[in-house]
């Protein structure tokens, strides 16, 4: 039999049970719709996590303090570890390859001006964070390059800060107290957003020398390096460790590159994703058990048709592929019927709640395609192969 007249044949017999074969492929629909939905929001929370981090820089080094080991976590006693000092970021300037060093004294505090008061994150850095963070000032200057000994007391606050304590007015040149210490204005920052649930724009920046003094901090919580671009990270981070050896006599210190973070994340990501898309796939599951069903009840009902076609001539492999045709056929349909009902959610979705979002990669969409089609084809065999080693006597005296 041609491969015409068999597609022409699996056509009829899906068309001549409208309702029957709208059912069975509504459930391998509702399948792939569900894994198309759900990998998708969960591709657009990977690529949006990802780029949370990327706006930062790709090739930033972090320096910690402290060695980092494997096996346990924390036990909450006190740490007996070196810590980083305003020296060791310096020392960091001069390496090859370094473009800019800030080290990092992090902490909250009340700041209160213009007649207000609101406690936010207080970030003690240098002139250079900046460039390592690629921030951009909206108005005034950023601190100036001074020793962080001996560094002015200047302030530059966030967008959101700003517009908290002095809403319209201009701030420049106005005096803040934060903490116990007082500080001038000499520039705002750009809106940068947030960054995994940490307002950015919320912020304060001020020297790391006057930020010790005001957390009454020995060191600096990290030492932030941006790398030349290009140039492998981890070149960089070599370069880095030998010289904190020199001044420190031990690796008492973690390196942490952004590379080595962003490939972690991101096979966190992608099981996480696997995961969500295999909760999807039960339902695939079920429709493949709705197929099975559905073309055992076609067998049982075709079978004087099944004796005639052998009795004419017809081989039983063209009995085989006139059923797994039909199997096919159903789960095909099923699944283009899915993709567009999953793609087409993701969207509602995403018009809905724009804070979520949603990707579909055209790999998840033909992936869905051909795995609708491997359940038809799956599901069809055993009722295929029973309609194709019928008797054909036994099967044209069946009423």
């Amino acid at each position: 039999m041609r491969f015409a007249d068999l597609l022409q044949l699996a056509s009829r017999a899906v068309i001549a049970q409208r309702l029957r074969s709208f059912l069975t492929l509504l459930g391998i629909a509702v399948g792939i719709a569900a894994v198309i939905l759900l990998t998708s929001i969960g591709e657009g929370i990977h690529r949006f996590v990802l780029g949370e981090f990327s706006q930062f820089g790709t090739n930033v080094i972090n320096v910690m303090p402290g060695k980092t080991r494997t096996g346990g976590s924390s036990s909450g006693l006190p740490s007996s570890a070196r810590p980083l000092t305003l020296d060791d970021a310096q020392a960091l300037v001069r390496l090859p390859n370094v473009i800019a060093v800030t080290p990092n004294v992090r902490g909250n505090a009340e700041v209160e001006g213009n007649g207000r008061t609101r406690r936010t994150l207080i970030y003690g850095v240098n002139a250079q964070s900046r460039q390592v963070f690629r921030s951009t000032v909206k108005s005034g200057q950023f601190l100036p390059d001074e020793d962080a000994g001996s560094a002015r007391a200047f302030v530059v606050l966030g967008s959101k800060l700003k517009q908290e304590l002095f809403s319209s007015d201009n701030p420049l040149g106005q005096r803040l107290r934060i903490g116990g210490l007082h500080f001038r204005v000499i520039g705002v920052m750009e809106p940068k957003g947030q960054f995994l649930g940490i307002d950015l724009d919320d912020t304060a920046f001020i020297p790391a020398g006057r930020a010790q003094e005001l957390f009454n901090r020995v060191g600096v919580d990290e030492i932030n390096v941006a790398a030349r671009d290009g140039v492998p990270a981890a070149r960089v981070a070599d370069a880095i460790r030998q010289r904190l050896l020199e001044r420190h006599g031990r690796e008492d210190f973690t390196l942490i590159t952004q590379e080595d973070m962003l490939k972690t994340l991101s096979n966190i990501l992608n099981v996480l994703t696997l995961a969500v898309g295999a909760l999807g796939g039960i339902s695939l599951l079920v429709g493949g058990v709705g197929i099975v069903t559905i073309m055992t009840i076609a067998v049982s009902e075709r079978t004087s048709e099944i004796g005639l076609l052998v009795a004419l001539g017809a081989r039983r492999r063209t009995i085989l592929l006139l059923f797994l045709g039909e199997a096919i056929a159903l789960s095909g349909l099923g699944g283009l019927l899915g993709l567009a009902l999953g793609i087409g959610l993701a969207q509602l979705i995403h018009l809905a709640l724009p804070a979520l979002p949603v990707h579909t990669p055209l790999s998840f969409v033909l992936l869905a395609e051909a795995l609708a089609l491997v359940i038809g084809l799956a599901a069809g065999v055993l009722p295929a192969r029973r309609a194709a080693t019928l008797n054909p006597v036994d099967a044209l005296r069946t009423e």
